[in-house]
């Protein structure tokens, strides 16, 4: 009898199965199910590997990850963290925005820096517990990711003003990236999923230019390591699927930002397996169960070919998701045709709830408002809003700047009503200025002072 692991594998290995395997995406949420918060479940190694076999026990997965957070890595190497209960930290400090200087090879973490060891130790015993079963996901942070955690905002200026620096922070970056690999695969971890949620903030011909280089070479060599390889990425990555393929990971993962059917036609041409796209927050978060069973039904039914489709929430599971959304999700994807009959008769319920725009053609000053998933716990969204604390501090009074999460109710209604379809991004006055592509300074206060010019001229 197979195990819930071959499934995954399979798909890994681009064979046809009959069936589509699940893997829920439960990084801090994982606390929850059993009373800890997000710092504790990163922090505590028992406490950590306690949720994670909740998770195991209640999800039914054919894969899990072990830890989802972005900034293990960061932390070694001298950012400073702000931890929140209820979301994976996010970074304070940036060691390198004053310098240029690429750090020694020789600060490259060791299996004993930081809270490696703690994270090592849950891997090797979650191997043991359910390794057998389920297929284990280590996550290291990608290497744009962790240069912009380096580095911080300027690192987009850098991309147009001092190319061979970006190029040899990457490569520093790359190593990081490697180094991790070998201890998370050494540690029993199946699959390593090199996740980048910044990548859908450039352009292609910025990932070409700076990030196949280093994807290719991080995932031939988790391949040489016997290991197979995810690429993650959030926001709308739409742009960049087909120059993600061309660096040969094994999957792919996307959030509800991309269109999963119109992807999965280019990432088929490549064969390469996709997995998502489960909304976070409007299904996952604040759905039914019905809700959350029918959107998974109805995203199956419409991808005819199920070969290299694994299905999970878009990125990290927001911590108050209702344990029984991902249970009906779950039970969605393991009997399909028992939740098809169960749902036959449903009726989305919708919410009214009432949102005032602002009177944009009158505005006293200029509006600078800025709609993310969470700028806490998101990291394009975090650099996204920090592009935009940059440009409060140069403008001052001059404006007002207001951020919009999405994981309110409220500001889901919000995002309907002004049309918003990708997230994060920037509106000035009422007008969509940046989506999913983070400004450098310089270009955010370009269209800050023209909304500011067109505003006094009236």
């Amino acid at each position: 009898m197979s195990k819930p692991k071959d499934l995954l594998f399979a798909t890994l290995r681009h064979e046809a199965t009959n069936a589509v395997p699940w893997v829920p995406f439960a990084g801090v949420h994982a606390g929850k199910l059993v009373g800890y918060d997000a710092t504790e479940v990163l922090t505590d190694g028992e406490k950590l590997y306690k949720a994670l076999m909740e998770v195991n026990k209640l999800y039914k997965p054919n894969g899990q990850p072990v830890v989802f957070d972005l900034q293990i890595e960061a932390e070694i190497l001298g950012c400073e963290l702000v931890w929140t209960k209820d979301g994976p930290p996010s970074v304070k400090t940036h060691p390198l925005e004053d310098t240029t200087d690429i750090p020694c090879k020789c600060t490259v973490p060791t299996k004993e820096d930081g809270r490696l060891p703690m994270v090592l130790d849950v891997m090797r015993r979650m191997k043991v517990a359910v390794g057998d079963t389920t297929a284990l996901y280590g996550l290291i942070c990608g290497p744009f990711t962790l240069a912009s955690h380096l580095r911080g905002n300027d690192i987009f200026m850098d991309m147009f003003d001092d190319e061979d620096y970006v190029h040899n922070l990457l490569d520093y970056c790359t190593e990081v990236g490697k180094k991790i690999c070998e201890y998370y695969i050494e540690a029993g971890m199946d699959i390593i999923a090199v996740v980048d949620p910044l990548v859908s903030q450039v352009s292609s011909d910025h990932f070409e230019e700076f990030l196949s280089k280093p994807f290719t070479e991080l995932f031939d060599h988790i391949r040489n390591l016997k290991a197979f390889s995810s690429f993650f990425v959030c926001g709308n990555a739409t742009r960049n699927i087909e120059v993600m393929c061309k660096t040969n990971p094994d999957s792919i993962s996307v959030d509800e930002n991309v269109d999963l059917v119109k992807a999965k036609e280019i990432t088929d041409r490549y064969n390469i397996a996709i997995g998502g796209n489960i909304p976070l927050t409007s299904v996952m978060l604040h759905g039914t169960q019905q809700d959350n069973m029918k959107y998974v039904i109805d995203l199956m039914d419409k991808i005819e070919n199920k070969k290299n489709l694994i299905i999970a929430p878009g990125c990290d599971m927001p911590f108050d998701i209702p344990v029984e959304n991902t249970i009906g999700i779950a039970q969605a994807v393991l009997q399909p045709d028992d939740v098809r009959e169960m749902i036959k008769n449903y009726v989305a319920v919708q919410e009214d709830i009432q949102v005032d725009l602002p009177d944009y053609d009158h505005l006293e000053k200029t509006l600078v408002e800025v709609f993310t998933l969470d700028s806490l716990t998101c990291a394009a969204c975090t650099y996204m809003m920090g592009a935009a604390n940059v440009a409060k501090e140069h403008f001052g009074d001059a404006i007002d700047m207001v951020e919009y999460k999405f994981t309110k109710k409220e500001n889901i209604a919000r995002c309907v009503k002004m049309g918003v379809t990708n997230l994060p991004c920037i509106y000035i006055n009422g007008k969509l200025k940046f989506s999913s592509i983070i400004p450098s300074k310089d270009e955010l206060q370009t269209a800050i002072e023209t909304a500011i010019a067109e505003i006094n001229s009236k």
